[in-house]
């Protein structure tokens, strides 16, 4: 009996060989180096005659876009910044809630990319800074309104006219010095989005130009028609090696909108328990997002 157990393990044992041999070489044969895709998606490139440069336009549709029972619905559109980065975040966090589980209202979502053959740090600096600061000695500022001007007119037109996206729902999203662009934006021209989410934003840069420009938006007008989810991350103070106190300042200006009691402002804010500047845009782009569609 002894002698016939380890007859039938000795033939098992090759049994196992000869099936790893005979399995092996097509798995390896099965392997790809092609590069994964995020489905519903597509670029646009948008060459802008007043910029004289180009940027990429990534588009989301959601996933019932194409169902014939949907031909006539419109969908919002969220706008965002730093397209190489926070397109990606926004598809990935807003899989599930805006896809078949439907926890959220579904949207189109945007992303712009940096200037085409322009660095990402060099096309960022210029196009979200509203003022030159000659402080700075590595890159060009002061190219916001340029910048805002090429979505007003050229993003948002195309993607209107391409997609059926509602104009009346568009939110603006944007992190750090996108966020405060965002908030520029906001008290500049806050007909054009109806929301926005904006995280760690950079309300330090030019000397906190953006709570002046606060004080000279309610000195004109008694109301600020728009939807508003601001984050920061716990750890984006001084004490934890940043340069500015991004958390105090940015309660003193949510405390200063509040004070205004504007009739049609909707405000929120997070401060992130633990998260870091570089970690706070997927936390407070999901939470943001969570209140502004969530249907639940």
């Amino acid at each position: 009996m002894l002698t016939k157990l380890k007859t039938n393990v000795k033939s098992l044992r090759w049994f196992y060989l000869f099936f790893i041999l005979l399995v092996a070489p097509s798995t390896t044969m099965a392997e790809s180096s092609q590069p994964f895709s995020i489905p519903g998606t597509s670029i646009y490139t948008l060459k802008s005659e007043k910029l004289e440069r180009s940027y990429d336009i990534y588009v989301k549709i959601p996933t019932d876009y194409d169902n014939p029972k949907n031909t006539n619905v419109t969908y919002p559109v969220i706008y965002l910044n730093d397209g190489p980065y926070t397109f990606q975040v926004a598809s990935g966090s807003l899989h599930l809630p805006m896809g078949n589980s439907h926890k959220f209202e579904r949207a189109i979502l945007v992303g712009i990319s940096f200037a085409k053959g322009e660095g990402g740090m060099a096309s960022r600096v210029r196009d979200l800074t509203p003022h030159v600061d000659k402080t700075w000695k590595k890159y060009k500022t002061g190219g916001a309104q340029a910048y805002l001007n090429f979505i007003a007119n050229e993003v948002t037109p195309f993607i209107e006219n391409k997609f059926r996206a509602d104009p009346t729902k568009r939110t603006l999203s944007g992190q750090s010095l996108g966020g405060s662009f965002g908030a520029w934006v906001l008290l500049t021209r806050p007909e054009l989005f109806s929301n926005y989410i904006l995280t760690s934003p950079s309300l330090w840069y030019k000397n906190r130009f953006i709570f002046n420009l606060e004080k000279t938006y309610a000195a004109s007008h008694k109301d600020l028609k728009a939807t508003v989810y601001f984050a920061v991350g716990e750890k984006e103070t001084v004490t934890n090696g940043i340069r500015h106190p991004m958390v105090s300042q940015l309660e003193k200006f949510v405390t200063a909108l509040k004070l205004r009691n504007y009739p049609n402002l909707k405000l929120k804010v997070d401060i992130i328990p633990g998260a870091l500047h570089e970690t706070t845009f997927p936390q407070g782009f999901i939470r943001g997002s969570h209140w502004i569609f969530g249907l639940d």
